[in-house]
């Protein structure tokens, strides 16, 4: 059974990063997991880029829900009442986490997410950069094939010519970029 993957919204937005996690994701490697409070933090998030930003992020999570429809749990408040982080702020994220029986948090927020307390309640931590390269070696292939489909995407949308490295790091996967870069 693949693992159960809590994405936290700092991995939701940007676009490029969670169109990569979400690529793996299609694959069958991992079941992503979310809430409805990650998905509103995404398109609270979108607002900086205008209004037009919002209005795009819910209409990305509404064909995100359309394609995992199983994927979104509801707030735990009876969990979260008894759990602790560095940033009660994230609490949220940790207890959905629990509730859902994720195995992993997926986030670039480390600090706030101490593996010791999530090792207390079954689970791990990881980057998204870090996360992708745990399925490198065996599943390059669909994973190259993703990051293709998504280049391809950025080419289009923003009418530059995007070399897959730079589109990579810019979405602060820099491991995932060097290997994609390296030859076949």
């Amino acid at each position: 059974m693949p693992p159960r993957v809590l994405i936290d919204a700092c991995v939701l937005y940007p676009t490029v990063m969670r169109e990569m996690v979400l690529g793996v994701a299609r694959t069958g490697l991992f079941e992503p997991i979310w809430s409805a409070r990650l998905l509103e933090e995404w398109a609270r998030a979108a607002i900086k880029l205008g209004p037009v930003g919002e209005a795009q992020a819910r209409g990305e999570i509404a064909l995100l829900r359309a394609a995992w429809p199983n994927a979104e749990y509801p707030a735990a408040p009876g969990v979260a009442q008894r759990l602790w982080l560095p940033d009660a702020d994230d609490i949220h994220v940790l207890a959905v986490a629990v509730d859902a029986g994720a195995d992993l948090i997926l986030t670039l927020n480390a600090k706030d997410f101490p593996r010791g307390i999530l090792a207390e309640e079954g689970l791990e931590r990881a980057d998204p950069d870090s996360f992708i390269m745990r399925y490198w070696d065996e599943n390059s292939e669909d994973i190259r094939a993703a990051a293709a489909d998504i280049l391809q995407t950025a080419r289009h949308l923003s009418g530059k010519e995007w070399e897959m490295r730079a589109l990579m790091k810019k979405a602060r996967l820099p491991r995932l970029a060097k290997a994609l870069s390296a030859p076949v």
